[in-house]
């Protein structure tokens, strides 16, 4: 049974690498910046109001430094659908927040890449819906070039 030519390429598993690596890059593009100013990063996370106050702080810490390790993770494929499940949550959290604050009225950057960046609009959370979507296809459809398949095929060499 022969599947239709654009579904097949829509499928296939250069296509989910390629987004892999693109997602992954992205993520440790993004977190760069907020590691290297974590006060600016602290501010844009108060601004959204959507953490208690004595969270801000917490996360503008520890959330960089969690999209950095999921970006190499699936760079590199080892736990890649793991990382990318955590990224689609992030991307999801992120997504409901601007969508939360859009409702407001709110006129804040998002935050994602700096701390001087346009305000929100309804064309950032396309944007993050499309990420969104493109987590589910690495999900579905990523088979190659993972880290941990070389491992463990060198272990069951071995054994």
């Amino acid at each position: 049974m022969t599947k239709n030519p654009l579904v097949r390429l829509l499928t296939h598993e250069y296509v989910a690498l390629a987004l892999r690596l693109y997602i992954g890059g992205l993520f440790i593009y993004a977190s760069m910046y907020k590691i290297s100013y974590t006060a600016e990063f602290a501010e844009t996370i108060a601004s959204y109001q959507l953490v208690p106050y004595w969270a801000v702080n917490v996360l503008s810490v520890f959330m960089p430094w969690f999209e950095l390790v999921c970006g190499v993770l699936l760079i590199i494929g080892f736990r890649a659908k793991s990382a990318v499940v955590l990224i689609g949550g992030m991307l999801v959290m992120f997504t409901i927040a601007v969508v939360v604050n859009l409702l407001r009225d709110s006129p804040i950057p998002c935050g994602c890449f700096s701390s001087v960046e346009d305000p929100i609009s309804w064309w950032t959370v396309v944007r993050d819906l499309i990420w969104v979507a493109m987590t589910v296809h690495i999900y579905y459809f990523d088979k190659i070039l993972h880290l941990e398949n070389h491992f463990t095929s060198r272990i069951e060499k071995i054994a």
